[in-house]
């Protein structure tokens, strides 16, 4: 079975910002390069502001609690570890949040986003080597524009695939093929990656990453077509190489 790989995205800040990008060089055991790179605490995270391994989603600023985080937009400057943040609301903000002076200044720009009756933007997390995804394992997430379209007729809109925050989008699979994937191996440009298990989904999809506005019952949409809540599985790198958008991708 082959597919292809139509789009690439990354999140440099858990829940804080997407970013589509051409291409991306994969490394074994690892998560996709400056995804999830770092994280905003809130106030009640069950840790100091010096946190030194992965901790909980919980702990941590988040769409399905601040819808209105869910459009916001990013680009990465990697080699200077330098993110650009906009959104409709704000005026765009550039950070480096690894500095101190910067990481304040994101918090700032975050406040009047976020709401007013949930614990406040604290402090900016990261632990080195650890990417802050949902799972402490270093999964990179794989979705299918197939499955997509296919929500999207069920429901009687578009639906854009910046709901779901994925990492890799195939396409020219059937609808929901991914999930009879689980145990195989990917083959995109010069890497390899295993499907782990599937993926399910959070009142965050309901929002549009446009408006920051929950405005379609994804949830809802899958339960009654489909009997679950599952959207995109997830996968580890077995093999390190480079891809590319348009690569083609191999299933075996």
């Amino acid at each position: 079975m082959t597919a292809r790989l139509a789009l690439i995205c990354r999140h440099p800040v858990k829940s804080i910002g997407y970013e589509e990008i051409a291409g991306a060089t994969l490394t074994e055991g690892r998560a996709l390069p400056f995804d999830r790179e770092w994280a905003v605490a809130h106030e009640a995270a069950k840790f100091g502001a010096n946190l030194t391994e992965w901790a909980p989603k919980p702990n941590f600023l988040r769409g399905v609690t601040g819808h209105r985080l869910m459009a916001i937009r990013a680009a990465s400057e990697t080699a200077a570890r330098r993110v650009t943040l906009s959104h409709p609301d704000c005026a765009p903000i550039t950070v480096s949040p690894d500095d101190a002076h910067d990481a304040e200044s994101l918090i700032g720009w975050l406040r009047p986003l976020w709401p007013a009756d949930r614990p406040a933007p604290a402090f900016v997390a990261r632990v080195p080597g650890q990417a802050m995804t949902d799972w402490p394992d270093p999964f990179i997430s794989i979705l299918s524009l197939a499955s997509l379209r296919a929500l999207g007729d069920r429901m009687g809109q578009d639906i854009s695939a910046h709901r779901f925050r994925g990492n890799l989008w195939l396409d020219d699979l059937p609808p929901f093929a991914e999930f009879g994937m689980i145990g195989k191996t990917l083959r995109i440009g010069g890497a390899e990656l295993v499907i782990r298990q599937r993926i399910t989904r959070c009142k965050a999809t309901t929002v549009n990453p446009d408006t920051g506005l929950s405005d379609a019952d994804t949830l809802g949409a899958l339960r009654t077509a489909w009997g679950h809540q599952d959207f995109g599985v997830y996968a580890v790198v077995t093999h390190s190489g480079d891809i590319s958008v348009g690569d083609e991708v191999t299933i075996t």
